[in-house]
């Protein structure tokens, strides 16, 4: 493990967002699904795609609050731009799941 500085890690923008729409990217090398998460006036709707099949369906993540880091650059990913990167933690097999506060909170709210 890396020991990092504290302002290293404030450098880290981690908001909370709202899943507003989910698809299926079948254009993905895995299995994937594409999100637009809305993380509130500030920062606007950002699209994404996670290899999260394992434990979600699109409609099951519609409205669903993630976290996600809004201040990485733009990546695509096949056809798709993914403009943030939700964050997740692995099950015992290996499958992502996601992470996200666990009482409603105001979308756009930065991690503390």
């Amino acid at each position: 493990m890396v020991e990092i500085a504290f302002d290293d890690f404030m450098k880290v923008d981690v908001r909370t967002g709202r899943v507003i729409k989910a698809e299926p990217f079948p254009e993905a090398r895995n299995p994937s699904i594409k999100m637009w998460i809305d993380f509130g006036e500030e920062i606007g709707v950002r699209k994404t795609s996670a290899q999260i099949t394992v434990h979600y369906t699109p409609d099951a993540l519609i409205g669903r609050q993630v976290m996600a880091v809004v201040n990485f650059p733009p990546r695509q990913i096949g056809p798709f731009m993914s403009e943030v990167l939700v964050l997740g933690v692995p099950d015992e097999s290996g499958a992502v799941v996601l992470v996200g506060p666990d009482q409603e909170t105001p979308i756009g709210g930065r991690m503390h």
